[in-house]
């Protein structure tokens, strides 16, 4: 395990100001610089995206609010919502162009594959375009009022000019943060949910793969031969009694080493030890397969959900293959222990060190598989070690029943 040094950081202390020092400060900003253009741009802009805006969605709406008593009605209601949607992503491209403005894009409509009356229904209530509606229909008045001020200030009142410029932008940009960026908190963390479940996702099916793979290439094949090779032994044993024993005694090793596969495959998927005696006993098993000494300390006291003391299992399994190909160390150690309502994870070693997440190794791998179900993954390791790796999960009990029906 090696991650990259962190960088040195720096104490600045500040002096008493004197003349001298009067060179080391940035310069004004000019009254006619780049941004202050970007900004009688945007103003002047305004009008005709206003009323552009507004004209879609007086029509539109209310075209499709006149005939939801028909059949048609909704569905142009929900189409027009959609346009809605569209134009407040080309705002927010102008908002961040011209006005400098970091804004994200909320989460995109999923209504599922689930037919016609789920997407409507998912369409209607859909509270981001009905923001996005809100905020096209409002901004006709404001678009007049900044194209007629910055118009006419460009050939009579060009002095105060970047004034106006400049506090016109800041209403400009109060409107795009407060209609047209994820309204709260529960937009985002639903975002960054569908992007963990994509990862979940992905981790599955790679999983899966693997173990298809392992299967074909190792038990399956090796089984088939043992097949092939008991048919010629019962054959033999007919004809050679004795070439027939020794072929039964060579198919037995093959039927041991199949079992053997088998069992290692299991442990891959879910060894047994961690569902009977729990995450004490497996990783203390886990540490006896690493090439370097590793002591094992869990202060548990119970076990924690089947789903989290698996991904702690692995997560620990893994960091622990790092140590044995990467460390160089001499000596390891893992700590367990609960904390509030987080169980908290803690592998040490005292080997080279320099371990990089971000490098693409199986570490940013772990981060992402931890992340997913809103755990923490930290690593700390300077260029000469030691290395030390802090996992968090979230703890839930084990003894959770599903109600019964």
């Amino acid at each position: 395990m090696n991650a990259s040094p962190p960088s040195a950081s720096r104490t600045v202390t500040a002096a008493a100001a004197d003349p001298a020092d009067s060179a080391a400060l940035p310069p004004p900003r000019f009254a006619f610089d780049a941004v202050t253009w970007k900004e009688i741009l945007n103003l002047l802009l305004n009008l005709p995206m206003s009323i552009l805006g507004f004209v879609y969605v007086v029509a539109t709406l209310s075209i499709g609010a006149g005939l939801s008593v028909t059949v048609i009605g909704l569905p142009l209601l929900a189409m027009g919502l959609l346009g809605c949607r569209m134009l407040g992503t080309v705002e927010r491209a102008r908002a961040r162009r011209l006005l400098g403005v970091q804004v994200d894009d909320p989460r995109p409509l999923r209504p599922g594959n689930l037919g016609f009356l789920p997407w409507l229904w998912v369409t209607l209530k859909d509270p981001v375009a009905w923001r996005h509606a809100l905020y096209l229909a409002i901004r006709l008045p404001w678009g007049i009022v900044t194209f007629t001020v910055t118009l006419t200030s460009l050939f009579v009142a060009w002095p105060v000019l970047p004034f106006l410029s400049r506090g016109m932008s800041a209403v400009d940009r109060a409107l795009v943060r407060g209609l047209l960026q994820p309204s709260d908190e529960l937009e985002q963390r639903i975002a960054e949910l569908e992007s963990d479940r994509g990862v979940v996702v992905d981790t599955a099916a790679a999983d899966l793969r693997r173990i298809e793979r392992d299967l074909h290439d190792g038990a399956q094949a090796r089984l088939v031969a043992l097949a092939m090779d008991l048919g010629m032994a019962k054959e033999k044993l007919l004809e050679d009694p004795a070439v027939g024993a020794v072929m039964v005694e060579e198919a037995h090793g093959e039927v041991k080493i199949a079992l053997q596969e088998l069992r290692d495959l299991a442990r891959g998927i879910h060894p047994a030890i961690l569902t009977d005696r729990g995450l004490d006993a497996a990783l203390s098993s886990v540490a006896t397969r690493c090439t370097v000494p590793v002591s094992v300390t869990a202060d548990l006291p119970a076990r924690p959900a089947e789903a989290i003391e698996g991904i702690a299992y692995f997560t620990v399994s893994e960091l622990l293959q790092n140590v044995s190909k990467h460390s160089g160390a001499s000596h390891a150690s893992v700590d367990l222990w609960r904390s509030s309502d987080r169980l908290m994870i803690q592998v040490r070693d005292d080997g080279r060190g320099g371990a990089d997440v971000s490098a693409g190794s199986g570490l940013a791998g772990l981060a992402e598989r931890l992340d997913s179900v809103d755990g923490l993954f930290v690593v700390a390791s300077p260029a000469d070690g030691p290395t030390v790796v802090t996992a968090e999960l979230p703890w839930r009990d084990r003894d959770f029943r599903r109600p019964q029906r």
